[in-house]
């Protein structure tokens, strides 16, 4: 793909026309079959109309979508219409002019590229768990997290989506601390709003500019940016954080866990100078998520719309005692089957976000979203997901920080890990099938709750 790098910012539009070709042409046959289908409405507000965008909207976005810690770089390489070499930390792009005479301009590489300061990786192993409290904890789960993590910095947990329960939690501080962006993972909550609204189907086909169309199956497995943006501007900023708080970002995911800080979603959309709501909907931008509230999110996906407390019992009574804690019903029953083709096809198309996890391990599904963006010279990593084991769903969240080695793929290569190391000490043997019980619904979410009284804030 070199030689197509130097003509980047000079052919946009061939570059999108080229990337729905690439699609069309590479595509596994059911996503590129469902990105030219209709599906029934199922009861929608409306139907699954292609949804389309003015071309002067598309082209300012276009223009921000690349700001503030997502440059694309460019390398030296022929182009079709140009040439870019890079010397001194000097990008030198050169191409014709319409009189046919070689046009050069330098510029300083900075522009396209990004230097991270943090540090992937920690001098000590011991650090990253210093604090936890385990009491409680299934000790192979843990085991495995801890092996999966290794030295990166970040934080690893993993959750019984049936009832909420903390199954460990590797590194607490991070795992319970202040939010960080979502990066690509907040796609994931875009994803069920919109279908919610019933804007759009699984296969419904949204123009992104000229003959570049994609649906959302395609769109979660490749992680496409403008397509979240366009449904972002569609929504509009109010429906979307309505959305967004009801599926938990704003308030505490767990039920009176020690530590815990909370998330942030603004109470106002970013500066349309900034990328607007769409912006908010490809990276999540303004927007501070905590694993914890990812990890009950995805537990909300895994078990059919219950959004439980997350629970981390520590105490013998704690543990005797244990019981689900419902927070609320989430209205997300028939949006649920429209998400997970393309959770499925982030680890399994070729084109997948998340195909890295399978380099590890194979032996059952893995449905999940991966994240990646930087702030300040610190990148982000994310791989929420859950996995279809022999004995039950188990969520897991992996949130990584650190410099270039440091991306959502390597945190779905590190979940690929933990689940080959929970096979590998038996776990799947010595644990029953875990039933998922229906989510109740809606008059029926209070009395679910087992009388709890609300955590402290």
């Amino acid at each position: 793909m070199n030689k197509f790098a130097g003509s980047l910012s000079l052919n946009l539009p061939g570059l999108l026309r080229l990337a729905g070709s690439l699609f069309l042409a590479c595509s596994l046959p059911v996503l590129a079959h469902a990105a030219h289908s209709r599906v029934p409405a199922h009861g929608s507000r409306r139907g699954p109309v292609a949804v389309r965008e003015s071309a002067s909207a598309g082209r300012h976005m276009a223009a921000l979508q690349h700001s503030r810690g997502h440059v694309a770089p460019v390398h030296a390489g022929t182009g079709k219409r140009g040439r870019a070499t890079s010397k001194n930390n000097v990008i030198t792009i050169a191409r014709r002019g319409r009189n046919g005479r070689l046009v050069r301009a330098s510029v300083p590489s900075h522009r396209y590229g990004e230097r991270f300061t943090a540090s992937s990786f920690t001098d000590n192993v011991d650090n990253l768990v210093l604090g936890d409290v385990t009491a409680g904890e299934d000790p192979l789960v843990r085991a495995s997290l801890i092996e999966a993590l290794g030295n990166y910095n970040g934080t690893a947990l993993a959750i019984d989506p049936s009832n909420g329960r903390l199954l460990a939690m590797v590194n607490q501080k991070m795992a319970l601390g202040p939010g960080s962006e979502p990066c690509s993972t907040i796609k994931v909550t875009v994803a069920l709003a919109a279908l919610s609204e019933g804007l759009v189907h699984a296969d419904t086909p949204v123009s992104l500019g000229g003959s570049y169309r994609v649906n959302m199956t395609y769109a979660l497995a490749k992680s496409v940016n403008p397509y979240f943006e366009v449904l972002g501007r569609e929504m509009g900023f109010e429906k979307l954080k309505h959305y967004e708080n009801q599926f938990g970002l704003g308030e505490l995911a767990g039920y009176n866990i020690p530590g815990e800080t909370l998330g942030v979603y603004p109470d106002h959309e970013l500066p349309l100078a900034q990328g607007g709501v769409g912006r908010m909907c490809s990276f999540g931008e303004s927007v501070q998520m905590t694993p914890m509230q990812l990890g009950a999110i995805v537990s909300a996906i895994a078990n059919g719309g219950s959004l439980f407390y997350l629970q981390h019992p520590t105490t013998p009574e704690q543990i005797a005692n244990f019981q689900p804690r419902l927070k609320r019903t989430l209205n997300i029953q028939s949006a649920i089957p429209e998400m997970l083709p393309g959770m499925a096809g982030a680890v399994n198309a070729r084109f997948g976000t998340a195909r890295s996890l399978r380099t590890n391990f194979t032996d059952f599904p893995v449905l999940g979203k991966t994240g990646t963006c930087s702030n300040n010279g610190t990148r982000y990593g994310w791989f929420a997901a859950y996995g279809e084991g022999p004995t039950g769903r188990i969520v897991t969240v992996f949130f990584l920080t650190g410099g270039r080695p440091t991306f959502g793929p390597k945190a779905a290569e590190l979940t690929g890990i933990f689940y080959r190391a929970l096979s590998n000490r038996a776990y799947f043997g010595q644990h029953p099938v875990v039933p998922i019980v229906p989510a109740k619904g809606d008059d029926d979410a209070e009395s679910a709750d087992t009388g709890a009284t609300s955590p402290t804030q």
